[in-house]
């Protein structure tokens, strides 16, 4: 089909389906090539185009003065008549065309609109990459066509399988389908997209491929039942499909011979809106299907430009109205030829015959797809041309700044405008090129629902785009989606389930990335977010919760006062001071009575006040440690005990003097036993005790301590003794009056008085001293709070042990036995 311009720009389309090729020899002349099986589609395409350029020839604001020609050419869907039309096109008289010259036959095109095929692209665009033809092709998707080097004057208007890889891989994503089956059809357009779904799926940890099949591209029954035994035997409920329609019909025979149902199919552009797919056989496994179709435009005065065409029942020599009558008897089921329609039993056209009263796709125009790309790549030739004829002269881009000149362009200098043509259509999408020549990419995200009728709509629920950033940008309409399962709702595709917060992904051996097992976070280790590769260990003071899913503040553990341990020892030593004091009381109120009065009453007032201090040095051990409590706590418990310890053993020394004077000769003993020298002896011992404690704190005081030792999820908090030795010298000191006390208690046990101090003393060394043989192993033994428990109940056992064995009898005897508090009753004669 040809019309006459100013400048021409060529097309290649498939009207037809099959070619027909002659037979040939060497003597005969060369005869032409025939196609046949009319297709309507293509026919529609090649009409788009030349509305497009019929519509800027109007348009008086683009290309003034200068008309636009066409020259479209079948194809016939076979890669050698593909060529041989670039051929046609590109062959021009070998004279300079001059606009004023009357040249006969087609003149040379500047650029093509073409092709539709992926495999006919790449040999077309490597045949006109070396005459820098510019071609734009409307429907070739194959991402091998992205290399510049070896395509230099290829563009699209049609997204490269690169992006559309990626636009289904982000559906996927979307969706959480991890697990998915790839279906690709045997020629350049499956094999790439194969290959970049691969790598790209990989790449973005979007999922992994359950199968990858390769459709036959001739019937072959035995493989094709192999691959769908695969997808009804695999656990991937999403099978992608990058195939042409009719490959996909062979398969679809064998999946509903197989009833595989249970399946969500996403098609690729190449798929999404073929309409021979939308049987009754088909649809029960189809339906729902998702995939990216071609952007969808509007081109108002479309429809009414189609129902212009007519054929000229005249004219028989061009070749063009040859190819409208077949399209009208396509149509109307006539024949022009009258011979020849009577012996096909059809009725004659006439050429009045209305169009609008057919019922087919040919003035549908409500989901311009493919015509919308082809509408866009004429108007990206006519812009670039547009923009080069504007060109002021001694500014242009060329050698010494000249312009190209409209009676001596070249493609090339037309290919130099069309790699920065910049414009918006009129429908607002945006138009232009990126170094590899392609369009901005943007998809319709579509999918088939079934009507009431039978009939199948392709609904648009979201698009996918690429930004500036070269990132994509996915919208979907959710509520939109028809889901072909008895649920309603998005199926679930996945290898492995999820591993949840807690725990972490462990890759099976031997399987792909997607199917793992999921292993919990050991102690101390977290996840926090869903498929963790590993737990991450939480900080120094925190631990992980009992979910494994954050960290928390680890606990805090010490003998508190609002703990039971705590409370009952607290309680111990509230008591024991309280009976130091009620029985202080008894003495003082006593304190004249022969019983209080034998053995020095002051050091007996002054051990049931160092006893009342034993008593409340424990609350030291009790509550969280601090720097003062931890220096406190064992110099008041060692000078505590070494005071009461001190007065003990000078009482105990003390009676072994009295007895000893009694005996003749004895007497001078006694001077050294007085009052003040007891009292200079108790303060002697215990200023020993009070310089040890001295020296230890000044060199290695107790600190305050948090221990992780003891429990990896707690915090202990401790006094450190700082010193072990001055810790040692401190308990061996007490540890050697009280044996020394309790040795020479021991030897005045038998002393004839009836009231004998003696008894009661050695009793309670034996109950002091077994606290503090127990106590060492135990302490030692002891984590944590459990050490400071250990020992302030050894502080309340020797402390009740002293109260009760020295204090108890004499308690007894003045509360409840006072005739025998006498110096009669005491003396025992």
């Amino acid at each position: 089909m040809h019309k006459p311009g100013d400048v021409v720009l060529g097309g290649i389309f498939k009207a037809h389906h099959t070619p027909v090729f002659p037979k040939q020899s060497f003597t005969s002349k060369p005869q032409r090539h025939m196609c046949k099986g009319f297709d309507i589609a293509g026919f529609r395409f090649a009409m788009t185009m030349a509305f497009a350029i019929d519509e800027i020839n109007k348009n008086t604001s683009m290309l003034p003065n200068v008309t636009l020609g066409y020259s479209l050419y079948d194809n016939c869907v076979t890669l050698v008549v593909g060529l041989s039309t670039v051929l046609s096109l590109i062959n021009g008289p070998d004279e300079e065309f001059l606009l004023q010259n009357n040249c006969l036959g087609s003149p040379p095109v500047l650029g093509i609109v073409g092709d539709s095929s992926s495999s006919s692209s790449v040999a077309i665009a490597d045949m006109l990459g070396l005459f820098k033809m510019p071609i734009v092709s409307y429907f070739s998707t194959c991402s091998c066509l992205t290399d510049r080097q070896r395509f230099p004057s290829f563009f699209r208007t049609i997204p490269s399988d690169a992006f559309q890889v990626r636009a289904m891989i982000n559906i996927l994503k979307h969706f959480g389908w991890t697990w998915v089956g790839l279906l690709v059809s045997d020629d350049d357009y499956g094999i790439h997209a194969a290959r970049s779904f691969q790598s790209d799926l990989t790449h973005s940890g979007g999922g992994c491929l359950a199968y990858l099949k390769v459709l036959p591209w001739e019937s072959d029954p035995p493989e094709t039942t192999r691959i769908v035994n695969v997808i009804k035997t695999s656990t991937a409920r999403v099978v992608v499909v990058f195939a042409h329609d009719f490959l996909m019909i062979q398969l679809m025979e064998e999946v509903a011979r197989q009833n595989v149902t249970g399946r969500q199919w996403m098609a690729s552009e190449a798929l999404s809106t073929a309409t021979v797919l939308h049987t009754p056989r088909f649809m029960p496994y189809l339906s729902g299907t998702l995939g990216i179709a071609i952007r969808q435009g509007e081109m108002p005065g479309l429809r009414e430009f189609l129902l212009q065409t007519r054929p000229d029942p005249n004219d028989s020599v061009n070749h063009g109205n040859s190819l409208v009558k077949e399209f009208w008897e396509y149509m109307f089921q006539c024949k022009f030829d009258l011979k020849n329609g009577a012996e096909n039993g059809m009725q004659l056209c006439t050429g009045e015959e209305n169009i609008e009263d057919v019922q087919n796709e040919f003035l549908d125009v409500s989901n311009l797809r493919p015509e919308y790309n082809i509408y866009k790549a004429v108007y990206a030739l006519a812009h670039a041309l547009n923009d080069l004829l504007q060109c002021e002269p001694g500014r242009g881009p060329f050698n010494g700044n000249s312009c190209a000149t409209l009676q001596k362009m070249e493609p090339w200098q037309l290919l130099h405008y069309l790699e920065k043509v910049n414009f918006t259509t009129s429908f607002g999408d945006q138009v232009s090129f990126d170094e590899n020549g392609d369009a901005l990419p943007i998809y319709d995200v579509v999918n088939w629902l079934p009507l009431p009728d039978g009939k199948v709509k392709v609904q648009n629920v979201g698009v996918v785009k690429s930004l500036v950033s070269k990132s994509e940008k996915l919208t979907i309409d959710e509520d939109k989606i028809f889901w072909n399962f008895e649920s309603n709702k998005s199926p679930q595709s996945v290898c492995s389930n999820s591993c949840l917060p807690g725990a972490h992904m462990t890759i099976k051996k031997g399987e792909p990335v997607c199917c793992f097992d999921c292993i919990p976070c050991s102690d101390g280790t977290i996840s926090n977010k869903t498929d963790s590769l590993m737990c991450s260990s939480c900080p120094q003071n925190f631990w992980s919760s009992s979910r494994r899913d954050h960290c928390v503040p680890k606990k805090k553990e010490f003998l508190s006062y609002h703990e039971p341990l705590g409370i009952c020892l607290t309680a111990g030593s509230l008591l024991g001071t309280f009976l130091c004091a009620v029985i202080l009381g008894i003495f003082i109120c006593h304190r004249f009575t022969p019983i209080v009065r034998a053995n020095n009453s002051e050091l007996s007032f002054l051990l049931l006040v160092s006893l009342k201090l034993c008593f409340l040095c424990s609350l030291l051990f009790i509550g969280r440690p601090k720097l003062w409590t931890c220096q406190l706590r064992h110099a008041a418990f060692g000078i505590s005990f070494v005071l009461s310890v001190s007065c003990i053993l000078v009482k105990t020394m003390v009676v072994l003097a009295v007895f000893k004077a009694s005996k003749p000769g004895g007497g001078a003993i006694l001077k050294w036993f007085s009052t003040v020298q007891q009292r200079i002896t108790v303060i002697v011992l215990t200023s020993i005790q009070g310089a040890i404690c001295a020296v230890w704190l000044m060199f290695a005081s107790p600190v305050p301590h948090k221990n992780t030792k003891y429990h990896k999820d707690k915090i202990v908090h401790e006094c450190v003794v700082g010193s072990t030795i001055g810790f040692s010298l401190l308990l061996g000191y007490i540890g050697s009056l009280a044996i020394l006390s309790f040795l020479l208690a021991f030897l005045a046990r038998n002393l004839p008085d009836s009231f004998n101090e003696a008894k009661l003393i050695t009793f309670s060394m034996v109950i002091f001293c077994a606290v503090w043989a127990a106590f060492v192993p135990a302490y030692v033994n002891s984590p944590g709070k459990y050490a400071d428990a250990v020992e302030v109940f050894a502080i309340l056992a020797s402390s009740f042990g002293l109260l009760v064995a020295l204090f108890g009898p004499k308690c007894y005897i003045i509360l409840f036995r006072p005739e025998k508090n006498t110096k009669k009753g005491i003396m025992g004669r």
